[in-house]
Parts: C-alpha cells; structure tokens; sequence
C-alpha cells in the first residue's frame, strides 16, 4: 500500500493496539508540589513525535492549531524550564491529553470537544506542562510514554497467545505516574494558568466532567488502561489550590473566556470519523477507501489507522486487517510474514470477489525470552489496485481448526463498497448554538433537535445538568452533522 494520508490504512508493523480511554491527571491528597528546577539545557519538542502522528493522525483545522500553539507558548514563557516546545491536535475522538519528556503536548479533539471556557483548557494544559517541566518522565524511556498511549492489546486477547507479535509493545513498558507526580503536576497546572491570569478553579470543574463520562461508561475507567490515573475526589484538592493561589493574588480579576473558547470549537469533528472506518451491523465499512468485510458474530473491534482488529470475545483468537508494503502479491506476503515473525508454507494465489489474492500460514517462532505460546498465523494478503491489505488471524496451534473458518469467511467477505448511504456517511459536528431567552439546558437542546436519548450525553458535554437555567443569549453546544 503507498497511500500516507490519515483516511488510509498505513502500512505498518502488527502492533496490536488497543484504543485510549477518557484520562487527565489523577488522584488526590498528596504531599504539597515541590517547585520544578529549571534546567540550562532547553527542551526541544516543537516538532511532533511521528509515532504519535502515525498512531492517530493531524487534526486538520489550522485555526484551532494556532490557538493551542498560541496558548502553548504563552504558558511556557511563565513556566519553570525553558524550551522550544511543541503543541498539536491529533485526530482522535478519545478524552485525552498526554505530555512526551522532550517537550510536546498533544490534545485529542475529543478533549478539546468537552472543555467548556478557555479556564479549563488552560488548566489541563498547564497540568501537562507541568509533567514535563518537574521531569516526570525522564526516568522513562521515550517509548514508554508512547506505551501508554498505544496500550498493548492484552485486554482484547490472550496475553500468552500473542508470541512475538506482541513483544515490541511489551518491551516499551507501561508509563503510570505516580500520585505524588500527579498532584504536583495538579499544582504546576494550577500555578502556571493562574500565573498567565486564568481562573484556576475552572480546570477543578472539569474533572467532575471527566467523572460523568467515566460514570456513563459503567464504570471507572482502570488507571492501568490510562496514560493518568483516574479523575475521582480530584475536584476538591485542585479547588483548593486554585483559591490559594488567586489569595494570593489579591483583588486581579481572573479570566474564564466561555464564549470565544466555545465559538473557537465551532464545526470540531465530534466522535468517531466514519470516513476512517465504521462499524454497522455486524459490518465494517471504509468509507474513502470504498470497501467492506464482515466481522465474525460477537467479536469485538477496534479501529485505528494502523489497523482495524477483530477479537474472540475471550481472547482465544485475533483477527487484524491492516495496510502492507510492497509492488508485488508477492513482495507485501514476504514483507508481512517477516514483520509477524513467521515462515510462510504453501502460499496460493487466489481471488476474493475478484481481487487478486495471497494466502499463506505458518508458525511463529518461538522465543528463548519469553513465555509466550506462539501463534499459528494464517494470512490473506489482497491486491486492490495499487494497494496491498492482509488478514492476520492468530489462535494457539491447539484451537486453530475452531477459528480457521472465521477468519476465512471474514477475509472472503472483502468485497468493493457500493452502498451511498455508506459512502457519503459524515462525522457528527459540535455546533454552538445561543439560547433565545431564559430557559433550561434540557428545554434549549430540545428546541434544536436533540433527542431526548441523547439529553443526559449533551449535557455533560456541556458541563452542565439538564435542569440548568441559561440565560437569554447563553451560548451552548449541540452535536449535528
């Protein structure tokens, strides 16, 4: 496959990921926040870390990317240690912001969706700052960090089938701050945006915000499936510190900035992108690159632009559709079994639904440092005209034969896509709408369409309860395409 763009499937080694879960800093009651030292060495962040790119893609709006770079910068100035760092907003639907010890800070779209004034988003960036510049990460290997945000696939298979597919992810280790580094981030945060004259107290609101989506899923979200521990009973303590820190500031008068921050998001892409891959009816369709295969019943999926997974729902079997480089059937199956660790056997030509094809199994070889069980592989490599896609599925050599059928008939299944609904399918949009007198929330977001199922999701999305009174002229979010 040559494509590059974030709508493709990139050609890329199995990496088995899993997606990010909704996180911002941590946990409570901890000693008070040393001061960060400042270094003579500056950092030297500005640029993104192509990893983090690839994993998720640009965010494309230059006018949001200028105003976090904008921020970004103003924030540095006042912090603790120097640098050329960088800032950018990657293109995932995730809750999430995450900081890389050279000195870059990412914001998802889908954070930057639910901050709700200029407050919050300046919070949470001075939270991140903060990592970097108390050097919380330096005892950390680069890819440690990224391992935290690209979390390793042992919650969707079996941690023991996975042989050495799995093991460069496993070797990078998991990243999880400690309490004590999350509290004195906390602080940092709180120090740096009331330093820069925003109202600190406002980054402590959108913890309970973090808490509601993390109600709403079920259940708190593990810290080990999150690049910071959880949310909870952090309200208070970041409460505290930002009425001290405004004590001491005197009468100032700290700024919230609903409205531009609100009008700033106007048209953000607002969960997840069909045009990147969709699943429906049991169905997963792409979009832009016109083509659709079924998911074997009951398996779960996750999409990324690496690649698309299917997993038997006990983690006995994995299915992977990904991009392969290559110019030849040929040349992409020598590529990929290499990659996944594997000497292929009786490779066949074929056609699947007309698409010149290539299948082949092997074993994985097993490794002298690992306890792993390796994985019987059987692959399908597809030409569709100038681009190579496979199907790698994985089972234990003992329970092989039980999931061969699935992943043949998915793999046979990759068919052309026709279907316009499917193909002109858009992302949902946030759209800030104003309130033409006084009502409620639940009243204003009826009044512009929102479903009545969906009335408990746009309220947190607006950090509000439904029962909330705006004013005349209030402004306030709604999602539509």
């Amino acid at each position: 496959m040559t494509a590059f763009s974030r709508r493709s499937l990139r050609p890329a080694a199995l990496l088995l990921l899993l997606p990010l879960v909704s996180a911002t800093p941590s946990e409570p009651t901890a000693p008070p926040a040393k001061p960060a030292t400042t270094l003579a060495t500056p950092l030297q962040g500005a640029k993104p870390d192509p990893q983090v790119i690839a994993q998720f893609g640009l965010y494309n709006s230059p006018k949001l990317q200028a105003y976090i770079t904008q921020q970004g910068k103003r924030m540095t100035a006042i912090s603790d240690r120097p640098g050329d760092y960088g800032f950018t907003i990657v293109d995932s639907p995730i809750i999430n912001a995450f900081a890389t010890p050279d000195g870059h800070v990412y914001f998802t779209r889908g954070i930057m969706a639910y901050f709700n004034d200029e407050a919050q988003f300046t919070g949470v960036l001075g939270h991140e700052l903060g990592h970097i510049t108390a050097q919380h990460g330096k005892k950390q290997q680069r890819n440690s960090i990224l391992s935290s945000i690209l979390v390793a696939g042992a919650t969707i298979v079996s941690p023991n089938l996975l042989g050495r597919v799995a093991q460069p992810l496993a070797q990078l280790g998991m990243l999880k701050y400690s309490r004590t580094d999350e509290n004195e981030a906390d602080a940092l945060g709180v120090k740096y945006s009331t330093k820069v004259g925003y109202d600190a107290s406002h980054m402590a609101t959108f913890f309970q915000t973090l808490e509601r989506t993390e109600a709403q899923s079920g259940s708190s979200i593990p810290t080990f499936l999150s690049s910071h521990p959880n949310s909870a009973d952090r309200y208070q303590r970041v409460k505290q510190l930002a009425a001290q820190a405004q004590q001491n500031l005197g009468k100032r008068t700290l700024t919230v900035n609903r409205d531009s921050y609100l009008r700033s998001i106007d048209g953000l892409a607002f969960g997840e992108d069909p045009r990147q891959g969709f699943v429906e009816g049991g169905v997963f369709y792409h979009p832009d690159l016109k083509f659709r295969f079924p998911i074997p019943s009951g398996w779960k999926s996750q999409n990324s632009p690496e690649q698309f997974q299917m997993a038997e729902p006990n983690g006995k079997a994995l299915l992977a559709f990904l991009g392969v480089p290559g110019s030849s059937l040929e040349e992409a199956a020598q590529t990929l079994a290499k990659q996944i660790g594997i000497t292929p056997g009786n490779a066949q030509r074929t056609t699947i639904n007309g698409f010149p094809a290539l299948v082949f199994e092997g074993d994985q070889q097993a490794s002298s440092n690992s306890s792993a069980t390796p994985a019987h592989v059987q692959s399908f490599v597809i030409q569709d005209g100038k681009s190579y896609f496979a199907f790698v599925g994985l089972a234990t050599a003992a329970t092989f034969g039980t999931y061969a059928p699935q992943f043949a008939n998915t793999a046979q299944g990759y068919q052309r896509l026709t279907d316009a609904s499917k193909l002109n399918r858009q992302s949902e949009r946030i759209r800030i709408k104003q309130a033409k007198s006084a009502t409620t929330l639940s009243q204003a977001l009826t009044a512009n369409g929102v479903a009545s199922s969906r009335l408990d999701d746009m309220a947190i999305l607006n950090g509000m309860q439904l029962s909330d009174r705006l004013t005349a002229g209030q402004l306030f979010k709604v999602v539509g395409k």
